[in-house]
């Protein structure tokens, strides 16, 4: 490459570096693999912009789901220990990743080989990173982010740097050091949020099922999980307080851009531009990990997942905040009697229906609901706080890699 043309690129996008490092075009540094599986037996990996290379296996919700829809991994590409694994439709959002596993990828990813005189590692940390991310969108072909595609030839054509075999390794291993005490801190944080999380249900539990006067008569519950209720307040089926359905869509319907939530699985809300309901309403998870565990009160416009039950149209003798309370701290405990295993798998519409819902006055409703906020607040604070610490740390995570890679760390 001419130094012209080197300082023209250097000028434009990828900024300074050791000036001792090459600037390469990626085709003198991989090769391209199209190796095809003859049964498809070996393990489906999945690409993601989150968790790199990983088995699709791992991400399922439950054990008995689909691993994939096509018909048969016949004929699916082959991917080795080291190889770099492009989704080329997602590759401008980091949808890419150097792969720990031998295994299979849809044949719509491109598979890419490593020179055995670098380290792949160092390139799947520099493929990741902000700046060549946005250069795989700049030499991605199509006119919507949902159609853009980078094929090998752009890809081939974008320059690297290079640093030495011995600095990639170096470089290599001070990100992945580094990494591992930023996740250590991650997950303390992450168990910190779920005490802070327990904490706040054991302030809620009392009060959402005995009521804020300690010296009010009790009775014993006729639903055996409550015990002793205060004696005026009613108890009703939750068909009786709401209606309830599920989404109409499968995660595959889902739009990556909009301004309404939607509900794409049981574990996460993502945005979505959709007018299938238009009021106040409680989601939970149907079916998968978060079943009955897992609920949001949510107002407005908004779609939700065919796993995902909708309480909508909420009767006049509940608050939705004081039934959105109840249901997140006891639906599971009522779950649990109906699935002997430690996790429910899933629950089903007229189990759902009979679910028992304690009731007290409109009046108590409301001071239970304030009493809520004022004793919860400090602990919302503290994870909104942690919360922010691991976002924080994430970017920091980021920025410490994107220095790492273009030889700028400390």
């Amino acid at each position: 490459m001419k130094v012209a043309e080197v300082e023209n690129i250097k000028k434009s996008w990828l900024g300074e570096y050791p000036s001792h490092w090459q600037l390469l075009r990626i085709k003198n540094l991989f090769r391209e693999i199209d190796n095809r599986s003859v049964n498809g037996d070996e393990e489906l990996l999945s690409v993601s912009q989150y968790t790199g290379i990983t088995p699709k296996r791992d991400s399922l919700e439950n054990e008995d789901d689909f691993i994939s829809n096509a018909e048969t991994l016949e004929n699916y590409k082959k991917v080795a220990v080291g190889d770099l694994v492009i989704n080329i439709m997602l590759a401008w959002n980091g949808s890419l990743g150097i792969s720990p596993y031998d295994g299979i990828t849809s044949p719509a990813y491109c598979v890419y080989r490593c020179l055995p005189s670098d380290n792949p590692e160092y390139f799947g940390y520099l493929f990741s990173t902000a700046l060549f991310k946005a250069e795989f969108r700049r030499n991605s072909t199509g006119i919507i982010d949902s159609r853009l595609r980078l094929y090998s030839d752009k890809f081939f054509s974008i320059s690297s740097v290079v640093p030495p075999k011995e600095e990639q390794d170096r470089i290599v291993e001070h990100i992945k050091a580094q990494s591992e005490k930023i996740n250590r801190f991650i997950a303390a944080k992450k168990r910190f949020i779920e005490l802070l999380k327990e904490q706040k249900s054991s302030v809620i539990d009392e009060v959402i099922t005995k009521g804020m006067n300690p010296k009010v008569k009790l009775k014993k519950s006729e639903v055996e999980w409550l015990g002793e209720v205060p004696e005026h307040w009613k108890t009703y089926r939750l068909r009786f307080l709401c209606k309830i359905t599920t989404g109409g869509k499968n995660t595959e319907d889902r739009v990556d851009e909009g301004e309404y939530p939607f509900y794409v699985r049981s574990q996460t809300i993502e945005r979505i531009n959709s007018y299938s309901y238009d009021g106040v309403g409680i989601l939970t998870a149907g079916d998968g990990v978060g079943v009955g565990r897992v609920f949001h009160l949510v107002e407005g416009k908004f779609d939700f997942h065919q796993r995902v039950y909708l309480f909508y149209e909420i009767s006049e003798v509940i608050i939705s905040e004081f039934l959105f309370s109840f249901l997140q701290n006891n639906m599971i405990k009522e779950l649990m009697r109906y699935n002997a295993k430690s996790t429910v798998d899933s629950v089903r519409l007229p189990v759902l229906k009979d679910f028992q819902v304690l009731v007290p006055p409109i009046e108590e409703q409301k001071q239970i609901i304030q009493h809520i906020k004022t004793e919860t607040a400090t602990i919302d604070t503290a994870i909104s706080k942690a919360e922010l610490e691991i976002e924080l740390i994430k970017e920091y995570k980021e920025a410490m890699i994107a220095e790492a890679v273009m030889g700028k760390q400390s």
